[in-house]
C-alpha cells in the first residue's frame, strides 16, 4: 500500500534494506516539544586499553601458555540493531533510539527508490 509522507514503516523481524531520512521531526524530551532532529548513525568508539577489562585480559595472557579464555566462534545472528543519534536543531541535545534489526541502512533524501522500505 502507499505510504503517506513522513511516515515510516516498521519491520517487525527484520528488512533487508531500510532508508532513514536525514532529517526527522520528532519529540525533544530536553525542549519538552517536537522538533526537526538530524539523523546520525551510532558507531561504536574505539576500545580504550586502559579498562580494567582489558588490563586483566593482557595481563592474563602475558607468558606462556597459549590462549587463556574461550574465543566466541558460534555467531547466530546475521544482522545487527540499527542505533541512531537523533540531534534536536533547537538546543543540539544528543538522544539516541534503537530500531529494528536489518541486513543493510541508508540514510537517504525522501526520494522514492524501487523495492525500499522507509
Amino acid at each position: 500500500r502507499p505510504l503517506r509522507p513522513g511516515s515510516t514503516l516498521i519491520c517487525f523481524y527484520f528488512c533487508e534494506m531500510v532508508l532513514y531520512p536525514k532529517k526527522k521531526n520528532t519529540y525533544c524530551p530536553k525542549c519538552e516539544k517536537h522538533s526537526e532532529h538530524k539523523v546520525i548513525q551510532y558507531k561504536k568508539g574505539q576500545d580504550s586499553n586502559m579498562a580494567q577489562g582489558r588490563r586483566r585480559y593482557d595481563r592474563k595472557q602475558s607468558g606462556f601458555g597459549g590462549q587463556t579464555k574461550p574465543i566466541f566462534h558460534k555467531k547466530a545472528k546475521t544482522t545487527k540493531k540499527i542505533g541512531l543519534k537523533l540531534q534536536c536543531g533547537e538546543c543540539k541535545k544528543l538522544h539516541q533510539v534503537v530500531i529494528k534489526r536489518a541486513k543493510h541502512f541508508e540514510l537517504a533524501e525522501k526520494k522514492v527508490k524501487k523495492d525500499a522500505i522507509y
